[in-house]
């Protein structure tokens, strides 16, 4: 067919709908099935950033919708490109996050032939279904459209979480019967301000605390101002989950930071008389404890009603926005606040216990914390230089300035949740800090950083392999095995990929290079050996 033939497509359809919505990236790669839904980027104003792998799109697209608001997309092709971004996927489940994937599947009819065409799956949209929160197989463009308008009513009013549209070949590639008004964007819902009789009884409870401490996760982390005002008026403790960090400013007198997984962070809310859980499924990868046992009443919010009960019982509920519903609290409660508590024994408290689990760990991420410039916005990784150092001593003071995943956990997703961090803004310094292992995984993204031009500072802290694996090995009386590896040489590795690499040992080499390497601008790895 000509290419005029083919001016309204439903690969259009759909991408003229996501537009808008007011999306204007999307990131995946390029393949023989997909093409009709890359035609119509450049002509929509749509940027397109190029993976080195399918899974790195993923994880981009996330470190783009934390910085933007929007659900992130992805555009694989069939088979192994839709295979490849599963763990994308189900990071965004376990971590609510907005994420739209599209993919072009088998015509119409040829459901289950087996017959041996090119990337041919069983049952692609069945596969994605296991782990998203839907994956829909679409029949028509009108389909596919209304199919786009169901994901952004999810993302805008319910628990974020990834959805999957496949769309059959012979469908993505036919001409469209899809009207203008059909692909604008739908208006967005008021945010639920829960029941009113819910928000009446949890402000009468809150009113009768004398020692109310407030937990904030994911959830909350877009009602920042609703939850510190809450806090002042209260004269609350903050405290938050990893999802949750910096909800409200960690500098902020009243905040403990994202310490929940600490016992003296966890001790502080359980105690309270009256625990207010923000926006959380107090999961135990959050915690790091089979539960959180409050000893008071608990009064939960939460977008998902499934949420309220969940691992802790509410004594009140409420489903709703958090940032609705915290502003309906405000107003049902007394207009006087109460005197703010003194903290600084409970953070040196907290600070001695995270110093205390890993000290040449804490002292590293301390001065790499000391070195980082303000305002940046800091992407980690499932490395123990984040989730035993930085992820505590790293004060925030904005959400969605540190990019991580607690509960899922994967390696690999820190470099390229920060290429999609910075794609999405260039105001902001954005740092990578990932272990040597988990950058492995992730590596070939340092080529998708250059030819983006982005400026981007990786600071890779080498301990030799899979230290914590090692370690845990030992403690079970296993000879290490399979955890000690071989290192490239990062900086030759770094400079080959067209990136600056520098190497840096002593504290003061470390600070200086990241001062440096952010000031050079450009795609830089700092390479920080760390291994004995």
């Amino acid at each position: 067919m000509t290419a005029q033939q083919y001016a309204d497509t439903a690969g259009r359809a759909i991408l003229e709908t996501i537009r808008a919505y007011g999306v204007t990236t999307i990131f995946g790669i390029p393949g023989t099935h997909n093409l009709e839904l890359y035609r119509p980027l450049a002509e929509l104003g749509i940027r397109a950033v190029t993976s080195r792998h399918e899974q790195g799109a993923g994880y981009a697209a996330d470190g783009w919708s934390q910085q933007t608001g929007l659900p992130g997309v992805v555009i694989t092709t069939s088979g192994p490109g839709l295979q490849n971004a599963m763990s994308a996927i189900g990071t965004a489940f376990c971590e609510s996050r907005p994420l739209l994937v599209i993919s072009p599947g088998v015509p119409l009819g040829a459901e289950f032939r087996d017959i041996g065409t090119l990337h041919e799956t069983k049952d692609a949209t069945a596969m994605v279904g296991a782990i998203a929160e839907w994956s829909r197989r679409v029949e028509t463009a009108a389909d596919a459209v209304d199919a786009v308008h169901d994901a952004f009513a999810l993302f805008r009013s319910g628990r974020p979480r990834p959805v999957h549209i496949e769309v059959p070949l012979d469908v993505l590639e036919a001409p469209a019967e899809v009207a203008a008004d059909a692909r604008a964007a739908r208006p967005a819902p008021a945010p639920a301000r829960g029941e009113a009789a819910a928000v009446r009884e949890a402000a009468a409870l809150i009113a009768t605390a004398q020692s109310p401490v407030i937990v904030a996760g994911g959830g909350a982390a877009r009602a920042g101002r609703q939850v510190t005002a809450l806090a002042e008026r209260l004269g609350a403790p903050v405290v938050t989950t990893l999802n949750g960090k910096g909800a409200v400013d960690e500098r902020h007198p009243l905040s403990l930071g994202s310490n929940l997984r600490l016992a003296a962070a966890r001790e502080v809310a359980e105690e309270a008389d009256v625990l207010i859980v923000l926006g959380s499924k107090l999961g135990e990868a959050e915690l790091w404890a089979p539960s959180l046992a409050a000893r008071g009443r608990v009064v939960r919010v939460d977008i998902s009603p499934a949420q309220l009960h969940k691992n802790l019982d509410a004594t009140v509920g409420i489903a709703g926005d958090c940032a609705a519903v915290v502003e309906a609290l405000l107003a049902a409660l007394p207009a006087s606040g109460r005197a703010q508590p003194d903290l600084e024994e409970l953070r040196a408290a907290i600070t001695a216990e995270i110093r205390a689990a890993a000290p040449e760990t804490a002292a590293l991420a301390e001065v790499i914390a000391a070195a980082l410039p303000d305002g940046a916005i800091v992407a980690g990784d499932s490395s123990q230089i984040v989730y035993l150092g930085l992820a505590n001593v790293l004060r925030q003071p904005r959400p969605h300035s540190m990019l991580y995943t607690p509960t899922y956990a994967t390696l690999g997703y820190g470099l390229p949740a920060a290429i999609g961090a910075r794609v999405a803004q260039t105001e902001r310094p954005v740092v990578c800090v990932i272990g040597d292992g988990a950058l492995m995984f992730c590596v070939n993204e340092l080529a998708t950083a250059v030819e983006q031009g982005l400026d981007l500072t990786v600071v890779c802290v080498d301990n030799g392999g899979y230290a914590e694996i090692r370690q845990n090995e030992v403690d079970r009386g296993i000879r290490p095995i399979g955890v000690d590896l071989v290192q490239p040489d990062w900086v030759a590795l770094a400079d080959a990929f067209g990136a600056t690499g520098r190497r840096a040992e002593s504290a003061l080499q470390i600070a200086d290079a990241i001062h440096a390497a952010v000031a050079a601008g450009g795609v830089q790895l700092v390479h920080v050996p760390q291994a004995t």
